[in-house]
């Protein structure tokens, strides 16, 4: 084995012990950590789908509920990554020193926030999976062809863990974390496509929305194998969620090293 090989074995090694040390800790709790998945898209659906969609009627062809439900989905998963990134991630570093007990051992802190992210992905497919079984339950998405979500909410996922960790390595206190989930997540949630097309924005938002907003990307792919829409961009859409993810990771790497390598 060359040393360039062995050094991936050992980061990638390193990282699923980081990734492996949150997976045990979540089993201690796993029917409070499980409940959130399976209760929100019912709140949402019962609320939003069945309430005002029975006065919306069809939207692009296809019933309220049925538009929604894909982007409830993806939402769900921009939720449950970037949270547990966030907030999850920075009361592990500050409060619990888990990263300082880590890097007292032979991994690395990069190790450690790659770790990080695997593991809000793994929060983020999930949660996908439990709306998904109950998506299908409702009638809502049609199995098995609306497994290839998975690995796109794992996609999604890191992609959201990454850029939490970057906000998480900057933030001065927990409560400032409260300023990137009102002013990006809480109107991601609201501009993305999630609940009326983005046709119906001006030009202008709907040119942000696509360039600045990742969930965009992710609920136009949601909402296109789930209900077989068009999606003439989707090479465009995969193409821009692995790029945030290269571009995200990397500067949250870089502001971990800064905030915590001396």
């Amino acid at each position: 084995m060359t040393r360039t090989n062995y050094n991936l074995v050992m980061f990638l090694r390193n990282s699923y012990h980081v990734w492996f040390r949150n997976l045990l800790v979540f089993r201690k709790n796993i029917r409070v950590n499980f409940l959130p998945p399976f209760v929100e898209p019912l709140l949402y659906l019962g609320a939003i789908g069945f309430g005002i969609g029975t006065y919306v009627g069809e939207v692009d062809g296809i019933s309220f509920v049925r538009f929604i439900a894909p982007a409830i989905l993806a939402a769900s998963v921009m939720n449950a990554s970037f949270f547990e990134c966030a907030y999850g991630t920075y009361v592990r570093m500050y409060y619990g020193k888990a990263f300082e007990a880590m890097m007292a051992t032979p991994i690395r802190l990069r190790e450690i926030v790659i770790g990080e992210i695997f593991w809000g992905a793994t929060r983020g497919l999930i949660s996908a999976a439990a709306i998904l079984l109950i998506l299908s339950l409702l009638g809502l998405a049609d199995l098995p062809q609306s497994l290839v979500i998975l690995p796109l909410a794992f996609l999604a996922g890191f992609l959201f863990s990454a850029i939490a960790a970057c906000f998480s390595a900057v933030t001065p206190s927990i409560d400032t974390l409260s300023y990137p989930s009102l002013l990006y997540i809480a109107p991601m949630f609201l501009f993305s496509g999630t609940f009326f097309p983005l046709s119906l924005l001006p030009e202008p938002l709907q040119i942000f929305a696509f360039v600045a907003l990742p969930l965009t990307h992710v609920v136009t792919l949601t909402r296109g194998i789930m209900v077989g829409g068009a999606m003439p961009f989707w090479p465009v859409n995969i193409a821009w969620i692995i790029a945030g993810i290269v571009v995200a990771t990397c500067i949250a790497v870089r502001l971990f090293d800064r905030r915590l390598i001396i």
